[in-house]
């Protein structure tokens, strides 16, 4: 059998921030395959060129030389309204900051992606009410979001990228802001979707606790993959 198709692929990505004297290279002819389906930590101190990374494979921003290409397709190819609908359609976004809109309800934060999409009223509400369920938190939907605690308010954060079932999420230090036991809480969150449901989860994070669970671990040190990881009984590396 062929083997199967990555979902994303970088190929020698490099990218740069300023110009002359002060120019500063993030990344450093970066590739890599992610495949359907995968829970893959991507690691390394502040600096390292981690959440750069995660920018560019979730379309967020552009490499300044290199590819990156979402099912075979050259992302750097697209038009920005295609890449923008790709985008929406197809990821999930969970960050570190909450980006909640503290005095909208939980549940228009959680359905704001679909008005993006131009989803009528009725199906934003059953849409969102669901993804509030699968966080436990339907019961918080007509509540304030600044009224929800630390918590609370990640949850509403992983039902709002849930709201399009996306296909990959994106989660940078996605606990980070949160006490252990809370912390626990959401990663067993994430890897119940990455497990029951297929859902492709990258994560950016300095915590090797949390990126022991996943299936994949990539460091990355001074904007480029180190080849000699830490090995692990059991991981793939």
């Amino acid at each position: 059998m062929p083997a199967e198709s990555p979902v994303i692929s970088g190929r020698d990505i490099i990218k740069t921030y300023g110009k002359g004297d002060g120019q500063f290279t993030a990344l450093r002819g970066v590739s890599l395959d992610v495949k359907a389906g995968e829970s893959i930590a991507i690691i390394g101190k502040s600096g390292s060129g981690k959440s750069t990374l995660m920018h560019l494979l979730a379309l967020l921003d552009k490499p300044s030389t290199g590819t990156v290409s979402i099912d075979g397709q050259d992302a750097g190819r697209l038009p920005g309204r295609t890449l923008n609908t790709l985008r929406n359609k197809k990821f999930g976004f969970v960050f570190q900051q909450f980006f909640l809109n503290g005095g909208a309800s939980v549940l228009e934060n959680v359905i704001l992606p679909l008005k993006i999409a131009g989803v009528h009223g009725r199906e934003r509400r059953r849409r969102g009410l669901e993804a509030l369920r699968q966080v436990e938190l339907e019961d918080k939907a007509k509540n304030k979001a600044k009224d929800l605690s630390g918590g609370q308010k990640q949850r509403a954060v992983i039902a709002r990228a849930l709201i399009n079932e996306p296909q990959i999420i994106f989660a940078d230090e996605p606990t980070g802001n949160l006490d252990s036991a809370t912390g626990a809480h959401i990663e067993n969150l994430l890897f119940n979707l990455n497990k029951r449901h297929g859902i492709t989860l990258i994560i950016v994070t300095h915590d090797e606790d949390l990126a022991r669970r996943c299936d994949r671990q990539l460091h990355i040190k001074d904007g480029v993959i180190d080849v000699a990881p830490r090995p692990r009984r059991g991981v793939r590396l």
